[in-house]
């Protein structure tokens, strides 16, 4: 079991436990109007976590010092859970590199990741990443969306297709988008796309929790992909598609787990707030601080093997579902009427519900976990 006693790291969680909670003073306002003032883009938490996410050879002068954020899994895990304690809402709609940045660091060459990151430099464009899909939500393997080769190979593909359940992508400056080129698992692709782009479509769809993310239906109808803008031409043919996907994801779970971990921790601290006196929380306290231990121990093992599929699948699982029994556990100790006389718990209730559908539903955190187990028994 993983000990915090690493000095800049409990550093770290003190500094973000402290200015994430100047994020509740926007979390209602982006709630209820997620596409108008981007005033909380000003605050200096969401310049760190963008500062983080932002390769130091691309970082502007005026990007504050990343004070260790950027320095693993771990380090962005323990800082993302004490920002989310501030609202998780918030986080979703900060600008920066995002999943999208993930993908690229992972897949990108270094003529992709400049592009990329020149197009985020202002600290006012948000990013897009394109997986889901309406009828094979997040199953990779079964895709349709294609990648369809132009007559003349050195003009490219036509992308073609939709995707389902995309942050910020009606609003993003850039974005990255699988496709397959053939029917083949070594044919997914991912394409890195300057937006707006002519074919491309991004529609918010209406959501109940975590509106600030402006979660979009996306239409791909011919979208021209240049071939220089095809993810993953310099790697091994083995690890242009999935391989990265896997790693991408493996980081990003872990990342939605702790803003799920956050949001759980949020709540807990409000009621305790509202009944200074009551112990009732004893429990649930005791059940997030196991948690956040899972989480730390789960960050530590991608740090050490960015292929390990169980233990982010394991702590996203359990820490997802958590978050939703902790909001109910919440809304109970308040009484009859909380929701009603507390809005920021009741948008946290509504929140909580979107993190399992983030990066890989439950059922599928199940299978990547049954599949892990079986592939190493299955080893002499």
């Amino acid at each position: 079991m993983l000990k915090l006693s690493d000095t800049p790291l409990r550093e770290l969680r003190h500094v973000c436990r402290e200015a994430g909670r100047e994020l509740r003073r926007y979390a209602l306002a982006v709630d209820d109007d997620p596409g108008g003032s981007t005033a909380y883009l000003d605050s200096a938490v969401l310049a760190l976590m963008r500062a983080a996410t932002t390769p130091k050879e691309f970082r502007t002068p005026d990007m504050p010092d990343d004070r260790g954020f950027a320095d693993g899994c771990l380090s962005r895990v323990v800082a993302g859970v004490e920002i989310a304690r501030g609202d998780a809402g918030v986080v979703a709609a900060n600008t920066g590199a995002s999943l999208a940045g993930a993908a690229v660091d992972t897949l990108g060459d270094d003529t992709q990741r400049a592009l990329f990151y020149s197009a985020i430099a202002d600290g006012r464009s948000w990013t897009c990443f394109g997986m889901t899909e309406p009828d094979h939500g997040s199953d990779a393997t079964a895709m349709e969306t294609r990648l369809d080769a132009l007559p003349d190979p050195a003009d490219g593909y036509l992308l073609t297709g939709a995707k389902r359940y995309v942050g910020n992508a009606s609003r993003a400056s850039v974005g990255v988008v699988f496709g397959r080129t053939g029917r083949s698992p070594l044919s997914i692709r991912g394409a890195l796309i300057p937006l707006p782009a002519p074919g491309f479509t991004a529609e918010p769809l209406d959501m109940i929790g975590l509106r600030g993310a402006r979660i979009c239906r996306l239409g791909l109808d011919g979208v021209h992909v240049p071939r220089e803008m095809l993810l993953g031409a310099h790697l091994p043919a083995s690890r242009r598609g999935l391989w990265g996907i896997g790693r991408t994801f493996n980081a990003m779970r872990l990342q939605v787990a702790a803003l799920a971990l956050g949001t759980a921790l949020g709540t807990r601290d409000y009621v305790v707030e509202q009944r200074p006196r009551w112990d009732g929380h004893e429990t649930v306290s005791a059940r997030l601080d196991a948690a956040r231990q899972l989480l730390y121990d789960a960050a530590a093992a991608v740090d050490h093997d960015p292929d390990t599929r169980r233990p982010p699948s394991a702590a996203k699982l359990h820490v997802t579902d958590l978050a939703v029994r902790t909001a109910h556990w919440a809304a109970r100790a308040l009484g009859p009427g909380a929701l009603q006389e507390h809005p920021l718990l009741e948008k946290w209730c509504r929140d909580v519900r979107a993190f399992e559908f983030m990066d890989g539903t439950s059922n599928m955190q199940r299978l990547h976990i049954t599949s892990d187990i079986a592939s190493r028994r299955a080893r002499p």
